[in-house]
Parts: structure tokens; sequence; C-alpha cells
């Protein structure tokens, strides 16, 4: 099984519906929001079986780190120890007309692929191809062409084919015994939750917007519940469904309840969800993927429909992040058999700005 369902295979940019482009969230009559399909599912596999061998120094992973769906590769690359195997190229958070840019780096050009613009691999790849640009995706460095951009199925290969490349220590992120548990929670929360929130955000209409409002309270709640009395999603050490759970509650307060209009409550008003979001965050390999700057800037920035000043708010306080959890008391063994990762590649720290 590969953990996604007909309707989980990608999306246009971060959440953007597809009828717009990548860059505009203006209002489009009252379609509900739909997420679009991956164009380009090619898997980089043990025995090549789409032609792509898994091969270090190979390939480039392009992120945002504003994008949850993004982050998920990135936390899945830092745990399993895959930073030289995968070199990492990472998008400014705001997009203009040509979508994902690297205007971060010197000259706005990406020193390993040598483009402007993440929207040329994927021209690489097929000339005037259908869809919008998005994020993550893996290029093939030789070529300059787009591999994939199937982030479903993307940090379930990381996890199951790349394994001769991970690092000693490497914890089992979708250990085979739990893959029945672990396919029905991930699905639950990626309907509810994952895309709850975008689809409560981009309705256009009142009661569109209630029906997904209730779904993510009502999955939220159901998670609560299911970790009260227990560390992790499935079983007793950090899993993929714990990876996918946690890079939307990251962004929750910070985004979701305002922005998206998800403000029943705020994730800090739940005890559970709050402590296993801190008890995450501060588990080598997640939060040091986090950068609450570039996730405000985009969210508030790009989606221009919904915040047509583009003001970024200041707030909220973020220290509650640092603050203890206590979810170690539940037991529980983070890495399973495994250790912890070392700490992030200079290159890739979390710069001041984007910490608590």
């Amino acid at each position: 099984m590969d953990g996604t369902t007909e309707t989980e295979t990608a999306e246009t940019d971060t959440g953007t519906p597809e009828v717009n482009g990548p860059n505009s969230n203006t209002a489009y009559g009252h379609q509900p929001f739909r997420r679009s399909k991956s164009h380009f599912a090619d898997r980089i596999t043990a025995d090549a079986r789409d032609g792509w061998p898994v091969e270090a120094g190979r390939y480039r992973l392009v992120v945002s780190r504003a994008c949850p769906w993004a982050s998920r590769a990135l936390v899945s690359r830092r745990l399993l120890g895959l930073e030289d195997a995968l070199s990492l190229a990472v998008a400014d958070p705001v997009q203009d007309d040509r979508s994902w840019r690297f205007t971060l780096d010197p000259d706005g050009r990406d020193p390993v692929l040598g483009i402007r613009f993440l929207s040329e691999a994927y021209e690489a790849r097929e000339k005037g191809h259908p869809g919008g640009v998005s994020v993550p995706a893996v290029v093939d460095i030789p070529s300059g062409r787009l591999v994939t951009n199937d982030y479903q199925r993307l940090t379930l290969d990381l996890a199951t084919e790349w394994t001769a490349l991970h690092r000693p220590g490497a914890p089992d992120l979708y250990p085979e015994p739990l893959r029945d548990e672990i396919d029905e929670v991930m699905e639950g929360v990626y309907r509810d939750v994952n895309n709850g929130v975008y689809q409560a955000g981009f309705a256009t209409g009142q009661d569109e917007y209630k029906e997904a409002f209730r779904g993510v309270f009502r999955r939220l709640e159901l998670v609560s519940e299911r970790l009260a009395d227990r560390r992790y999603l499935v079983g007793d050490s950090i899993t993929e469904a714990d990876i996918r759970l946690f890079t939307t509650l990251v962004r929750f307060d910070a985004v979701y309840h305002g922005h998206f209009k998800c403000n029943l409550r705020k994730l800090s008003e739940d005890p559970v969800l709050w402590s296993y979001a801190r008890d995450l965050y501060q588990t080598p390999g997640f939060g040091d993927t986090v950068d609450f700057d570039h996730i405000k800037r985009h969210y508030h920035r790009v989606h221009t429909g919904i915040n047509p000043t583009g003001i970024v708010p200041a707030g909220p306080d973020l220290s509650g992040w640092l603050t203890p959890h206590h979810r170690e008391q539940l037991g529980g063994r983070p890495f399973g058999d495994g250790t912890p990762p070392g700490p992030p590649p200079p290159a890739e720290r979390i710069p001041p700005a984007g910490r608590p």
C-alpha cells in the first residue's frame, strides 16, 4: 500500500486553486476548493522501476519552508540523515507570476541547478505542461529535469526506497507491520486537517466554509482523544503519520487560525495537541526545519484574495514552542530502535527571524 487515496496525490503550490494560477487567490465564483493531482508521479526507487535509481548526489530536493507539503520532505530527510545524499534548494516564500523562485540565492539563481525559477525544471521535463508548479519537487541534477512532484509518495519512498543511503540509526518511519493503521490515520488527517484548513480558507460560500470548518475541528478532537494517553499516533515511536499531522499543527496558530478562519480554538488552547506539537517541535529533525518567518510571509503576502493588504501579522508569540511539554511521561521511544539525527548542516539552519 502506498498510503494515499485517489484524492491525495498532489497540489498546485501551497493550496492555491489551480484555476487561479500560482499567485492569485482572487474571487473565482462558488467553486469548491479542489486540490489538483500530481502530473509528474515518477518514483525514485532502489530498482529504478521508473528509470530513476536511488543515487547519492544525483537529485536536488526543491522546497519552500512555507509549504506544509514540502515540510514533510524536510522532516523526513533530516530524520533519515539524507542531507548529504539529497541536496536541498530553498525557494523564496513569496512567489511572483512565475511561481517559486530562487531569489534567496546569489544572483537569484539556484547554485546547483543554475535556474532562476522552479518552472524551468518543469519545462525541461515537459514543455507547456498542464497544471501548476508545486513543491516539494525533486529535480535530476545532470539533466535539469523534474523527476517528481508527488509529495504524498515522495516521503514514503524516502523512508522505504532510500534505505541504503540512510544514516546509521535512522528510524523506521513507515514500519511494515503498522502500515495499515498508519494509512488509516493519515487518510483522516489528510482529508479533514491537512486539506481541510485549505477548504475552509479558500471557501467562497458560507455553507462550504462551515462544512470544512466543522471537519477540521471534528478531526482535531478525535486526534486529541487518541493522543491523550499515547505519545505518538501509531505505535510507540515517530512515524510518517506524526510528520503529516505536525506540519499542519505547527502552522495552525500562526496562519490557519486567523488567515484561514479556522478559529473555533487555537492549537495552544487544546492541552493535548499543544503538548504533542511542542514535543515534536523540540525533537531533532522537526523544529529545526520550521521557519515561522517564511510561513507567515508566504500566506499573508501571496494569498491576496484573502489578505489584499499584504500585511504580515506581528504575532503570535512563539516562545511557547520551547516550553516543557511533559509528554515523555507517556513513554514511547521517539526514534524507535534508532537514534536522533545530528544538528542540521550550517547552511540549512533557520535564521533567528524564523525561530522562537
